[in-house]
């Protein structure tokens, strides 16, 4: 019975070091190299990861969630574009994350932005694949709205 329980219990703890195995990117520049080279989109969550409650539902339901590391590591190229006002940021991520949330039109939080990326003369454009948030059903459901936009 003991061997039954530790199997059990190294077999989830496999998933959860899989969920943590995840690389978020905070430098979009950086993603951006990644995006280009690996031929996938970016996913731009736009967060306030201390303070926003949807954030954190949709961090705890469905971003550290086995499936949802399984799939964008398949998929995309994440990044996280965090508000947060407790923890501090370098003046540079705060620079980038505001001129991100403007170029978007931000309003709200989370908003999750799927785009491509290309620099031309120096100029970075985005082409945006599509737009969500927090999605109820966990990740089946929301994995369900990006696959949508990424089929497109």
């Amino acid at each position: 019975m003991k061997k039954i329980i530790v199997a059990l219990l190294l077999f989830a703890g496999s998933f959860a070091a899989e969920a943590q195995e995840l690389v978020w990117e905070t430098n979009v520049t950086k993603a951006m190299a990644i995006s280009t080279e690996t031929k996938k989109p970016l996913l731009l969550f736009f967060t306030g990861s201390d303070w926003c409650g949807w954030c954190i539902r949709l961090q705890k339901e469905v971003l550290k969630t086995p499936e949802f590391a399984a799939w964008a590591k398949e998929n995309v190229v994440l990044v996280e574009l965090d508000y947060p006002r407790k923890v501090p940021q370098t003046e540079d991520i705060k620079k980038q994350n505001t001129e991100l949330q403007m170029a978007f039109g931000i309003q709200g939080f989370p908003t999750i932005i799927l785009a491509n990326a290309t620099t031309k003369e120096g100029k970075v454009n985005f082409e945006g694949i599509g737009s969500t948030g927090y999605v109820a059903g966990g990740p089946t459901a929301w994995l369900a709205v990006a696959n949508g936009f990424l089929k497109k």
